[in-house]
């Protein structure tokens, strides 16, 4: 006992002085927001954020982990813009779905967070100055792009200044006993096609399947019907006490899904950028052909192309691309300039790249 209690004492000793340094760092935070208040200057800095990140981690020879790190300076950071300046943050609701996960896990248990029935509504938000900060989903592993990201990317003037990935785990939860005494199914239509295997599995593709806003809905519908079940998250499960009688259903183990965060500020240049525009090509033979091979000769790398109907013309097609680099390398800017007067091109953002494994 003596011995526990001597760690005890040096555990206690250990936060007293990070309680001190933290107060500390707000101290030079408030400076810093008083600077950017004066200049205009965006509260969040994603890529200021993943520099220190990036130091920390090349320092650490501890028992922390690169995902602790991450977790726990991520919310010192969020702490530290809240005591800044408050800020609101919308996302695709409703509360509890996995759009919100993502959003808590760059603003915070502090921020101000506000659900929106749709992606549009994002947008819209934030077009009118209603809200500093968006998010929404862009890509699915499985489902492919959204598209009424990508056609809202297109309609209004947010930009990207974030990309988050997050694993997609779904699980099927119901107050029911037993799999016989169930007569419906509450999911999201992305949800329910990406468990189709589960579902062939267990005799359920016969079951009346009701389509839902989102996961968290569907566990909110099933916790209050009888003989019902929901694909939906851990996390909605548990909030609404529907007990979880399958984990991890989905058919691809690897389901991914990536989300940006908008808002109207342009990141400055950092390693490991990501630009994304939307291109209007010559409407002629090898138009989009001589448009990409102006990236090839400026050696800038294309890592995504998904083309889109145009509002005035279907028959005609826009494309988004996302290609390495920021808009202001040279090499960048040679192939705007190049392409200028015979495309029509909008710049999305440049943010920085994230990695593929989850971020959450």
């Amino acid at each position: 006992m003596e011995n526990l209690n001597e760690h005890r004492k040096k555990i206690d000793d250990i936060d007293n002085q990070i309680l001190k340094l933290l107060n500390r760092r707000m101290k030079s935070v408030e400076e810093i927001g008083k600077a950017k208040q004066t200049t205009g200057t965006s509260i969040y800095r994603p890529e200021r954020e993943k520099e220190i990140l990036d130091r920390l981690k090349s320092l650490n020879s501890g028992k922390l982990n690169t995902k602790a790190i991450d977790a726990i300076f991520l919310e010192i950071f969020a702490v530290s813009r809240n005591l800044e300046m408050p800020e609101k943050i919308v996302f695709l609701g409703p509360d509890r779905s996995y759009t919100h996960q993502v959003a808590q896990s760059r603003f915070g248990a502090m921020g101000n967070y506000i659900a929106l029935n749709s992606i549009e509504a994002v947008f819209k938000v934030l077009k009118n100055g209603e809200a500093k900060y968006g998010v929404v989903p862009i890509e699915n592993n499985t489902e492919g792009a959204i598209g009424i990201t990508l056609d809202c990317l297109g309609k209004f003037d947010s930009l990207i200044v974030s990309e988050i990935y997050m694993d997609i785990h779904h699980s099927f939860a119901t107050t029911c006993e037993s799999l016989k005494n169930i007569k419906k199914i509450y999911s999201h239509t992305q949800g329910y096609n990406q468990c189709r295997k589960f579902l062939e599995e267990h005799m359920l593709l016969d079951i009346e399947f009701i389509p839902t806003k989102s996961t968290a809905s569907s566990a909110k519908l099933a916790s209050n019907e009888p003989h019902s079940g929901a694909i939906c998250s851990h996390i909605a499960a548990k909030f609404y006490n529907v007990p979880i009688l399958f984990d991890k259903i989905e058919d691809n183990s690897t389901n991914k899904t990536k989300f940006i965060i908008l808002s109207n500020f342009k990141n400055r240049p950092s390693i490991q950028n990501k630009t994304s525009i939307l291109a209007k090509t010559e409407n002629r033979s090898g138009g989009l052909v001589n448009f990409l091979k102006s990236f090839e000769n400026e050696k800038v790398n294309i890592t995504k192309i998904e083309s889109r109907p145009t509002e005035k013309n279907k028959s005609h097609a826009v494309f988004y691309i996302d290609f390495e680099g920021h808009i202001d390398d040279k090499n960048v800017q040679r192939v705007l300039k190049s392409n200028r007067d015979i495309n029509e091109i909008k710049w999305l953002g440049s943010y920085v790249k994230a990695g593929e494994e989850s971020d959450i």
